[in-house]
């Protein structure tokens, strides 16, 4: 079984036992949460939509650690101007296990 679920304006095709890098929520480790924007759930050949959600649909995970990404570095560079500027920025995020998803 699996789902499609918004988090952090992000659309993320879930399943059962998944391990999954999210936009930043404030939650501590261990927390327990439920998603219930899922846009679609299906099993199999058996595939519900919904329009916007589908109705009654909830994905539960919990939270395993807060983090950030790796460093992005950024160069703006003008050739022959004598102009560069470097900038850098690390992303937080939240990586969450998927536990349940109810249909």
């Amino acid at each position: 079984m699996y789902a499609v679920i918004v988090t952090g304006g992000k659309q993320y095709k879930v399943t059962e036992g998944e391990f999954l890098k999210v936009e930043k929520l404030e939650l501590a480790a261990g927390e327990a949460l439920t998603f219930d924007r899922v846009l679609l759930v299906g099993n199999g050949d058996d595939v519900t939509i919904g329009a916007p959600v589908v109705e009654g649909a909830k994905v539960s995970a919990e939270v395993v650690s807060q983090g950030r990404h790796d460093k992005v570095t950024i160069i703006k560079f003008r050739r022959r101007k004598h102009h560069m500027k470097r900038q850098g920025h690390r992303q937080w995020f939240t990586e969450i296990k998927i536990t349940g998803i109810q249909a």
